[in-house]
Parts: C-alpha cells; sequence; structure tokens
C-alpha cells in the first residue's frame, strides 16, 4: 500500500488509521510508547513521529565512546524481576541486536543467569576495611518509623521530607548507607516516594545488601535496549528527527476539552511548526532527569546547568494551562537535585585489577560504596565488555558521588568542580592505591559528568505537581516519563517510563488489553515475615 504525506511532511496511510502522532523527546519512554503504538494499536510506523533535541535517543539509557576516546554512562540502571512488568513485557516483543531470533528479555536472562548479582563489599570503611551489612543496624525507634511509613496513606505524607519522618540516628543506620547509594535517596528528598519504593521492594528489603535481586542488561543500557527497539521501530517505518527542541505547544480549550493544535520546535536555530490535527496523537516527555548534564575531562571540569530544555518546555506549557502540574517543584532545586558521575576507561588492567583485590568483588557483581569518603562515592564495575564495541584489553567502570560540594578527603575541591585526574586521585586515595596513581593516570581516561536534574524527580511535592499520563478533559494530549503521575509506582526506574508509556497509549487508543498491574508483594505473608526478621537482624 503507497502513503501520501500532508502538508506537515507526516506520511499518511490512506485507510481507517488516518491519524498520526508525535512523541516529544527521545528518551525510553517515547522508544516504548512508539512501540507500544505500533505492536498493540496497529497504527502504522509511517505515521509516528519522535523529537529529539540531542543527536542521539535514548534519555538517560545512554552508552557512548570508544576506546581512544574513553567511554561514557551518566548512570546505571538497575531492573528486578518480577516488579518490572511492563519493561519485561516490551523486551519480550523487541528482537535482541546480536541475534534477531531471540528477544531483548531472552538475552537478558542468559547474561544473568551467567553472572547473577551479589555483592560482597557493599560498603568499604576506613583502610579498606569491607565492613558487614548482614544487619542493618535498626533501633526499636527506626523500626516503628519505618513501620508506621508503610502503613500511612500517602494523602497524609503530603511534601514531608524523609528527614523529617526520621531521627537523626537513622542516618547513621547501615540501612540508611545502603538504601541512599542503591537508589540516590537524599534526607531532603520525598518521604512519599519512599514509601513508595518500600511498597514495590519490599520482597527486595530481606537482602538488599547483597543486592540479588538485581537483573542487569549484557551491555549498557544504550547498546542491549535503545539500539535494537530504535532499529525495531525503524524496520517499522517510525521517523526519528533529532535536533529537534520542542518550545512550547498551542493548545485550544474548548467545551469538548483541551486539544493540542501546533507544536513549536526549533531546528539549525530556526523556528518551526508541526500542525496537529485534532485526531492527531501528542506523547510528551515533560522533565529529563538527565537534561542540562555537561560533560568534563581528564583535565577539565564539567559546567553545573541550572535550566534543561525538558523543564522549560513543560513551564511554557503550563503558563496558560496550571492544571498540568508544578515544574517548580522538580526543575528549581538544583543544589538539592544534583551530583556527578564519572566513567573511567582503562587501558591496562591493573586499577581494576588492585579494586578486585581490595574488595573480593568480581567484575559484575555489586556496587561498592566508600563510607568515610567526603563525596560518598560509589563504584560499579560492570561484567566485561559493558559496550558492544569494546575490545577485550579495554576495561571499563562507572561511579557517582552524592555529596558534591564536599570537598574530597584527599583532593581539596568539591567533587563538581574536580577534573577526571582529580577524581581519579580521590578514588585511587580510598583504595589505597596513591603509590601507583602516575601510571593510573598515563593508562587510564576518567570523564566526570554534572547532571543538575538527576534526582529531581525525588523532590517533595503534593498531589497535583504531576499531570495525570492522560489529564481530564484532554482530547488527544499524555504525559509520559518520570515527572508524569502513575499512582503506586517508583520514579527513577526504566518501568515508571515504560509503565506510562503504556498506559497513555493504551487510554488514548481505547486499547481493551489490560495494562499489567503493578505487583503487591507488601502484602505477601511470606514477604512479610521475612522483612520482620532482615528488621531484626
Amino acid at each position: 500500500m503507497t502513503s501520501d504525506a500532508d502538508d506537515s511532511g507526516v506520511r499518511r496511510q490512506p485507510d481507517g488509521t488516518d491519524r498520526a502522532a508525535y512523541f516529544v523527546g527521545g528518551g525510553i519512554a517515547s522508544l516504548a510508547g512508539a512501540a507500544f503504538l505500533v505492536r498493540d494499536g496497529e497504527m502504522p510506523g509511517e505515521n509516528v513521529t519522535v523529537l529529539e533535541k540531542l543527536d542521539v535517543m535514548g534519555g538517560a539509557l545512554d552508552g557512548s565512546g570508544s576506546p581512544e576516546e574513553g567511554y561514557v554512562i551518566r548512570g546505571g540502571r538497575m531492573l528486578n524481576y518480577p516488579t518490572y512488568e511492563c519493561t519485561w513485557d516490551l523486551l519480550e516483543s523487541i528482537p535482541s541486536l546480536e541475534d534477531r531470533d531471540r528477544s531483548i528479555k531472552d538475552v537478558m536472562d542468559e547474561f544473568n543467569e551467567r553472572n547473577p548479582t551479589y555483592a560482597v563489599a557493599r560498603l568499604m570503611g576506613e583502610d579498606q576495611k569491607v565492613l558487614d551489612v548482614s544487619s542493618y543496624g535498626l533501633e526499636m525507634e527506626h523500626r516503628l518509623s519505618l513501620l508506621q511509613l508503610v502503613l500511612t496513606p500517602e494523602t497524609r505524607l503530603g511534601d514531608t521530607r524523609i528527614e523529617e519522618w526520621f531521627s537523626e540516628s537513622f542516618f547513621e543506620t547501615t540501612l540508611w548507607y545502603i538504601w541512599a547509594t542503591t537508589f540516590a535517596f537524599q534526607p531532603w528528598h520525598s518521604v512519599a516516594e519512599m514509601r513508595r519504593y518500600m511498597h514495590r521492594f519490599m520482597h527486595e528489603f530481606p537482602r538488599l545488601h547483597t543486592l540479588e535481586g538485581i537483573d542487569r542488561t549484557k551491555y549498557n543500557q544504550y547498546d542491549s535496549m535503545v539500539r535494537p527497539i530504535r532499529r525495531w521501530l525503524e524496520e517499522h517505518g517510525v521517523e526519528f528527527r533529532s535536533g529537534c527542541e520542542v518550545t512550547d505547544l498551542d493548545i485550544a480549550p474548548a467545551r469538548a476539552g483541551k486539544t493540542v493544535e501546533t507544536i513549536h520546535y526549533e531546528s539549525d536555530g530556526t523556528a518551526e511548526t508541526i500542525d496537529v490535527e485534532p485526531n492527531d496523537l501528542v506523547f510528551v516527555t515533560n522533565g529529563s532527569m538527565t537534561d542540562g548534564s555537561d560533560l568534563g575531562s581528564m583535565t577539565d571540569s564539567p559546567d553545573l546547568n541550572t535550566t534543561g530544555a525538558s523543564f522549560e518546555l513543560w513551564k511554557n506549557i503550563v503558563e496558560d494551562h496550571p492544571e498540568f502540574g508544578s515544574p517548580s517543584a522538580f526543575a528549581d532545586h538544583v543544589q538539592e537535585t544534583k551530583w556527578p558521575s564519572y566513567t573511567v576507561t582503562l587501558d591496562e588492567p591493573d586499577l581494576l585489577e588492585h579494586i578486585v583485590e581490595v574488595t573480593g568483588e568480581e567484575p559484575g557483581n555489586g556496587l561498592i560504596t566508600f563510607t568515610e569518603s567526603n563525596w560518598l562515592m560509589s563504584i560499579v564495575v560492570a561484567a566485561q565488555p559493558h559496550f558492544a564495541n569494546q575490545p577485550d584489553d579495554v576495561k571499563v567502570f562507572w561511579g557517582y558521588g552524592l555529596f558534591p560540594e564536599e570537598e574530597g578527603n584527599h583532593v581539596e575541591k568539591k567533587m563538581e568542580n574536580c577534573t577526571g585526574e582529580e577524581i581519579l586521585e580521590e578514588l585511587c586515595y580510598h583504595l589505597g592505591y596513591l603509590d601507583e596513581l602516575p601510571s593510573v593516570l598515563e593508562d587510564a581516561n576518567c570523564i566526570p559528568c554534572n547532571m543538575p536534574f538527576i534526582t529531581s524527580q525525588f523532590m517533595p511535592r503534593t498531589p497535583g505537581d504531576r499531570p495525570d499520563v492522560v489529564p481530564a478533559g484532554s482530547n488527544n494530549l499524555a504525559f509520559i516519563g518520570q515527572f508524569a503521575e502513575v499512582p503506586e509506582d517508583v520514579v527513577f526506574t526504566v518501568e515508571y517510563s515504560v509503565r506510562s508509556a503504556m498506559m497513555a497509549v493504551y487510554e488514548q487508543l481505547d486499547i481493551e488489553d489490560e495494562v499489567p498491574p503493578i505487583s503487591a508483594h507488601q502484602y505477601e505473608p511470606d514477604v512479610l515475615i521475612d522483612v520482620g526478621k532482615a528488621a531484626f537482624r
């Protein structure tokens, strides 16, 4: 069947599916949404367009670089079976990049069976001492506060901060060190979000210290997830437009509801528009945790930006339509939502071998946090290779620090102001490897990255600050991603973005299939018994 093009350049099928869909932002929410439109909504891929500011798709699921220039992963996503219900539904239907006869999920399952996660050095104290984390170090007051939080309805928590719920001593417990560095929570974040995590991952509480329930991709998430999903979408005709920064939407109010009529965007410095028909669909990623990210180098520190295009779009939308949320609740607190990460590429394995020696942690097994670090540094050494184009003799690991405004224990600078060399020096200090620092600097490339909004989705909020996925009275507009409201699910996860996309597509197209329900492990007697035992270890 041939297709016709209208004045906006969108290719439309001359049959009953004469509608177009536009995705604003090229992150995993948009990729998943496009896949659900094609797979479950039977929309021709030729009618689907993804608009992205950057020249690469995938959003926070990134991974780039080369052995010569150094690799970069701004962050690493941890997945969990069985809680990622919508994510598995998606990945089971997309062929993997390396073997078209096997799905992305098939490849993941095989990889995790061969490389099960089990952290043996979750916390490391002074003098490279691996700490015993079998006990969470809770007192009775801490257990009671946790129990009360689990039982308190979210509607009664409002914008309460975690530090307002727990006593000061709670933040010195082993549990908090593990919790904060696993999920990136800070004391000033929303206690309502912490409550959601406690419910969603209740079954993982007894083994949180070993991370046994963590599933990982074979490579970084860009190579393992984004590339095969994009390939599948392109094969179905989906169009990807990079270099397109959407700046505003014209939304017409009417008695029958609100309808997006025009998409405004900039491309190569030129203002452009897309006319949207009433029966077309618009899916907006209103905010991004990696918005405004900036990379440094071995000799240059990254900048700290205070604005991001996705949040600015959201702010422009709510100027005329305040019922679509409160972006300022999340985007205007950079000092509380920032932290830096760093990716280390090694031409020689000496540093990696030293990490294995002092921690006992084989690559791919876990997450190591240095509790005495003023920056609260952590490192993750993934199973090698971590990139599809990574040679066998090159090694890569990733890390981050949750206290970027503090001066280092050895390097007397704030972490957010440090070059790659300085971050490596501080890391070698905590690893007891300073004497070998000169050779490390010859063989390593450390690329730091400042992310101003990386935990913005955790900021205290009240009902309505995040818009509903499909707002009441919306005819063709849906919000997807980390800053749309998905009841009972947890932000800072791939699942949250994928679920929001599935909800949006299914509701907008009136698809009869049910979105997979959220697992309710917090009501399972066996799980509750195990949690009780773990709390008293």
